[in-house]
């Protein structure tokens, strides 16, 4: 149980209503912060207005999938007023806190270094990242499926990368009777691929495996699919970019040449909101729920 522990949750969407019930149900105090418009009743919720005083008592502080943006804007569904994380707010938070976010931009990990704030980034633990990887992979074949006038089953698709997305999306697309080549750089990865039954190849000869592919699935987040790529694919191609934005795709020269091209980051809180908030919210207890076990063995 979480009784006597302090959240303050600060913006968000839908996926944080899985947030607040899972933390209620364990008996937290929690204060929302950017909820005016929350209709939803959750018994012993506290809502406050956003200011350094409102974390000064906090154990955990939490942010949307993406904490900030580049000038410290949170961004939230819930209220029409302007969120901003400032050095002031940093400055309050005691040493016991934690703040917690899905993905963590440059600008919240330089504040949180100042201040020595310890910041968590769920997106980077594996098990989040494998249990996002289904409604990822469902949310992308939703796409493939609306943006074709092809079946998925039969279709010649290929995937970039096997790491924890493109495997649950290379296995899916295989289940539904695709035919699968997956582009790897590691000999251990090209082993398991073929284990798999998919049709593996290493990177540097991508553009060779280009020309008769329907549906590009790229998960790996630097410019991999490059004009000279681009170039190979039929018209009738299209690609699916699941890495972190600006994506790994050439957009402008695939516009140039007509090929449909989707960039499409963050699927799991578009597609299925509930699950991913469920997903954040089990990971999340779990480190405060570990963390307040820690300090109740120290004292």
């Amino acid at each position: 149980m979480l009784t006597g522990v302090q959240v303050v949750l600060v913006g968000g969407d839908a996926r944080q209503l899985e947030v607040i019930r899972r933390l209620t149900e364990l008996d937290a105090t929690v204060t929302l912060i950017g909820f005016d418009r929350l209709d939803t009743p959750f018994s012993g919720v506290a809502k406050a207005e956003w200011s350094p005083d409102a974390v000064r008592n906090a154990d955990a502080l939490v942010l949307p999938a993406v904490g900030t943006d580049d000038e410290g804007l949170i961004s939230t569904l819930f209220t029409d007023q302007e969120l901003k994380l400032t050095e002031a707010h940093l400055a309050a938070i005691p040493k016991k806190c934690k703040l917690i976010t899905g993905m963590a931009k440059p600008f919240l990990r330089m504040l949180c270094e100042k201040f020595h704030v310890e910041l968590v980034e769920l997106f980077e633990r594996d098990d989040v990242a494998i249990y996002n990887s289904i409604p990822t992979a469902e949310g992308a074949l939703m796409m493939a499926i609306q943006n074709t006038d092809i079946t998925v089953h039969d279709s010649n698709c290929m995937v970039l990368g096997l790491g924890r997305t493109g495997l649950t999306m290379a296995r899916t697309l295989l289940a539904i009777g695709a035919h699968v080549k997956v582009g790897v750089r590691k000999d251990e990865a090209f082993a398991r691929a073929f284990e798999m039954g998919f049709e593996p190849f290493y990177m540097p000869e991508l553009a060779r495996h280009a020309g008769n592919i329907d549906l590009i699935f790229n998960t790996i987040p630097t410019m991999i699919v490059t004009a000279q790529v681009i170039a190979q694919l039929p018209l009738r191609a299209c690609i699916i970019d699941l890495a972190s934005k600006p994506g790994g795709t050439d957009f402008r020269f695939a516009e140039k040449r007509g090929i449909k091209a989707l960039l499409a980051p963050g699927l799991p809180g578009i597609v299925a909101p509930k699950t991913a908030g469920r997903i954040i919210a089990n990971s999340l207890t779990q480190i405060i729920l570990e963390d307040n076990r820690l300090r109740g063995n120290k004292l």
